[in-house]
């Protein structure tokens, strides 16, 4: 085994109730948007129903989308309301949720092994354990590459999980306290952010910040101007910002970045990061002390421990067109840790929301296929496009398949509305039609009696 801690692992194994009932063990392993779906609908479908038993492995106590972590950053949107409990989740839905993240797997037991959960102030809440699996589902999603540049990890802020996305919330918000009651004057560079990595995260952020740290000062913090002070300069290394989407929604993107004075720099790789600024291959330094890393992705390290089974460069569980593992037939892999590359296809299918949607409903079906002994069937991805929201300012994207399959440019209003009911879909997946509605309205409600800016 390639898992050394196999050979220590406890001899009481904790096995779920079904081991003795004969029900089918299927653990999905991630609560992220495609995870936390497939749980829900598998709950809903077999758990519910005694035809088998379904369980959730996540390391977090609630769920936020994961396209939402740059409005969580900028504060924008309050994650205290948009978040999901998932042991109440899976009170509802028919499963089973486990707390604890995935450390190991023996795959010749069919095992998957959890750490110890500790709380902060380092107290036992759970022991480690292992849990025994007829199916599994890795779902556990991607986190940023920082490709070994020096003091990412010190000096910069990742948005991987709601945690790290308040984090800089509340460092901007301190930080504009700070300059509003200090002695000496107003720091070069105090207030300014860099946002390394300008895909559709760094992106919007970006374009989020520029109002909603306006929306901060405005609740009495006059000493600082929006205009002198503060200054947001977003770094791509590739020649144009977006590059994985159409150069159409690039140069749209742009034309509002300007106008909104964002400093965008491409061709431009980061060589370090410190704590007064970032530093630039081509020598130039940008002072900045708030820094935001959103460069690159790779698939979580403990996907290269599991027991064998194939990583690509990016680090990411290679799989067959059926989603399942190449080196193992009882397990799966869908959303950003998953990396596919389709029959007929030179790219893999792309790390987006949307895939992980897709597969998610595509393996629902699969998984009873392969609890009946039915033959797979190959999952088939569908480009929908691509949105890019900018906050208030404008929203821009291209919509597939509406007209004879060719790709529709939608900006505004329209464009707006579309990126936002990618969100409720989700949400109607988790609840159904009719509580995400009644949700919506009275979130719309209360948005009216509160700040529209986190302070806090």
């Amino acid at each position: 085994m390639n898992d050394a801690s196999i050979e220590t692992r406890p001899a009481a194994v904790i096995f779920d109730d079904a081991a003795s009932q004969g029900l089918h063990r299927i653990i999905v392993v991630g609560g992220g948007a495609g995870g936390l779906e497939l749980a829900t609908k598998l709950g809903d479908r077999l758990g519910k129903k005694r035809k088998a038993h379904v369980s959730l492995v996540e390391r977090s106590r609630t769920h936020v989308w994961k396209p939402l972590l740059h409005e969580i950053a900028a504060g924008s949107m309050d994650p205290d309301r948009e978040e999901l409990d998932y042991l109440a989740q899976a009170h509802w839905h028919g499963f089973r949720y486990r707390f604890g993240e995935m450390i190991g797997l023996d795959r010749a037991r069919r095992l998957i092994h959890l750490a110890g959960t500790f709380d902060e102030d380092g107290r036992a809440i759970t022991p480690e354990r292992w849990f025994s699996y007829d199916t599994l589902v890795i779902a556990i999603g991607s986190e940023s590459n920082d490709f070994g540049a020096p003091g990412v990890g010190q000096h910069a802020i990742m948005l991987d999980t709601p945690e790290q996305a308040e984090r800089f919330n509340r460092r901007l918000v301190n930080a504009c306290l700070q300059a509003t009651t200090q002695a000496e004057p107003i720091r070069p560079g105090q207030l300014h952010i860099a946002i390394v990595g300008a895909g559709a995260t760094g992106t919007e952020l970006a374009a989020e910040l520029h109002r909603t740290v306006r929306g901060v000062i405005a609740f009495g913090m006059d000493r600082i101007d929006p205009e002198k002070d503060i200054r947001i300069t977003l770094i791509e290394a590739a020649p144009r910002i977006l590059p994985a989407l159409p150069e159409r929604i690039t140069d749209a993107t742009m034309d509002i970045l300007k106008k909104l004075k964002v400093d965008v720099r491409t061709d431009a790789r980061v060589t370090e990061v410190t704590s007064d600024g970032v530093m630039l291959a081509s020598g130039d330094f940008i002072p900045s002390e708030l820094v935001v890393w959103a460069a690159g992705v790779k698939g979580p390290d403990v996907l290269a421990r599991l027991d064998g089974l194939e990583v690509n460069r990016w680090n990411q569980l290679v799989v067959t067109p059926t989603l399942q593992a190449t080196r193992d037939e009882n397990i799966f892999a869908m959303g950003d840790c998953a990396y596919l590359v389709l029959p007929g296809q030179k790219e893999a299918v792309p790390p987006r929301a949307q895939a992980a949607h897709q597969e998610a409903s595509h393996l629902v079906g699969q998984i009873q296929r392969r609890m009946k002994g039915a033959p797979l069937k190959p999952f088939r991805y569908r480009d929908f496009g691509s949105l890019v929201s900018l906050g208030d300012y404008s929203t821009v994207g291209s919509l597939m398949g509406f007209i004879s399959s060719r790709s529709l440019f939608v900006e505004g209003l329209f464009a707006r509305l579309m990126y936002r009911s990618l969100y409720k879909m989700h949400l109607a997946a988790l609840h159904g039609v009719w509580k995400t509605a009644i949700d919506t309205l009275a979130r719309t409600l209360t948005r009216r009696t509160e700040p529209h800016v986190k302070l806090h």
